[in-house]
């Protein structure tokens, strides 16, 4: 009798190995390898298309329409729509509003007599039937269909031709040819390089969903966010209201814009002006250690309030603990703090964070932490009608910022009166608000706290 053969596979790039190994030699990861059953390989001597070399200006461009997906926000972070016959790869933590999102999309485009396919795998027709009534959705062009069986959805897709095809998740999918268990590495792959072929095919555009471990990565190979045309992480807080719907990877568009909306009874609303919404309560409030700054999230400026706490420590070694910034960057930052002022925070515990739970990656944000930093450590509070931007230097210089325009415009839309700024050329006119420019941070401070 023959037996089946095993194999293990890496859960991050998927590489295979005949035995266990503690590393992955693909990737160097540890403890990532998995058994799974090993499929016999095929010989297959039919090929479908024949496919021959061409010269690149015999090729023709081919200008698509992009599709709406009837949220400015979703559009702007698919960088203006969904491109016919793209692959999506959405991810988020569990109960963070995946489902939502996509069962909102697939009723507002099949409210334009466009019919989608929503595949589940998790839920029954019940429960989506129930979830839709909450959002408002009652549409004859939205096809439900419970099922795992990947063969199955390739025949639906083929006789409904749908223009939109929702599958949540890719972790349930399964394909006959491979002998090993749903969510495995192999059937993840192969799963997603059918679906990846079925929507270049078939020119229909294919929605994805992902589970994210504990580690914040989408569950299986990392190999599956290579093959797929772009990767969506959908981001939040449970004890929050707003989500964040971030790109990682688009082939279509830009990767650093963001999309913001609100939880609410009725499903996921679009956030207008994120800016007003993340400074609700900071004029109300005159405290020391916090700040405002206007960032940059892609073309989008962002006003985000940074808030330090700075306390003598009670252990022989002071704690850092950052939400929202770089913990790196705050080191660093709080270095530059005791070298090139003399802040003795080295006996002192730093805690750092963004309101709203805002994640900040640009370097701008940098004269705003030490700001933040300072203030929490004199016990002065800073002017609520200043924002502050520039990136700070390990030798205390600071650095100009790339689209200073849009982000003192979007300061001085929400009645900001005061910005401190680098010290560069082209600086940008403004209205009501008083630009200062400091060249070194011993010049910020003396702006922020004796020129007030």
């Amino acid at each position: 009798m023959s037996t089946k053969k095993t194999g293990y596979y890496c859960q991050e790039c998927g590489h295979f190995t005949p035995r266990w190994l503690g590393r992955c030699t693909g990737c160097g990861g540890w403890n990532t390898y998995v058994e799974e059953y090993v499929a016999p390989a095929r010989n297959r001597q039919v090929i479908e298309h024949q496919v021959t070399p061409r010269p690149l200006i015999e090729v023709t461009s081919l200008d698509c329409e992009r599709r709406s997906t009837g949220m400015a926000e979703f559009n702007r972070v698919l960088g203006g729509g969904v491109v016919p016959g793209s692959l999506i790869l959405l991810g988020g933590d569990p109960g963070i509003g995946k489902s939502t999102l996509l069962l909102q999309v697939a009723g507002t485009i099949s409210s334009d007599r466009q019919r989608v396919l929503y595949v589940s795998g998790e839920e029954s027709p019940h429960q989506i039937k129930l979830r839709a009534d909450r959002l408002g959705i009652s549409n004859s062009d939205l096809y439900i269909y419970p099922q795992t069986n990947l063969e199955a959805v390739e025949e639906q897709i083929a006789k409904i031709n749908p223009m939109l095809v929702v599958v949540d998740s890719i972790q349930t999918m399964y394909f006959s040819d491979i002998a090993s268990a749903p969510g495995s590495v192999s059937q993840v792959r192969g799963c997603t390089a059918r679906l990846m072929q079925l929507a270049k095919k078939q020119s229909v555009s294919i929605f994805v969903v992902g589970h994210v471990t504990k580690e914040g990565a989408i569950a299986g190979p990392r190999v599956m966010e290579h093959m797929v045309d772009v990767v969506l992480y959908f981001e939040g807080e449970r004890h929050q209201t707003f989500r964040i719907l971030r790109g990682v990877k688009n082939r279509f568009g830009s990767i650093n814009e963001i999309g913001i909306f609100e939880m609410s009874n009725c499903g996921l609303q679009e956030v207008a002006n994120p800016s007003a919404f993340f400074l609700m309560d900071h004029v109300y409030r005159n405290v020391a250690g916090t700040v405002v700054v206007p960032t940059l999230e892609g073309t989008r400026p962002l006003l985000v309030e940074i808030q330090a706490l700075v306390c003598p420590t009670s252990f022989g070694t002071p704690r850092r603990m950052t939400a929202g910034v770089d913990h790196n960057r705050v080191a660093l930052i709080t270095a530059v703090l005791e070298k090139r002022l003399g802040l003795m925070l080295g006996n002192c515990d730093a805690y750092v964070n963004v309101v709203g739970g805002v994640r900040i990656d640009e370097p701008a944000a940098d004269l705003g932490i030490a700001m933040a930093l300072a203030s929490s450590f004199r016990e002065r509070p800073l002017d609520v009608h200043m924002a502050v931007i520039g990136e700070l230097g390990l030798t205390g210089e600071i650095r100009p910022v790339t689209a200073l325009d849009k982000r003192i415009r979007e300061a001085t839309q929400l009645g900001f009166e005061r910005c401190i700024v680098p010290r560069q050329k082209g600086l940008p006119e403004t209205g009501e608000l008083e630009l200062k420019q400091a060249a070194t941070l011993a010049d910020a401070f003396d702006l922020a706290f004796l020129g007030k």
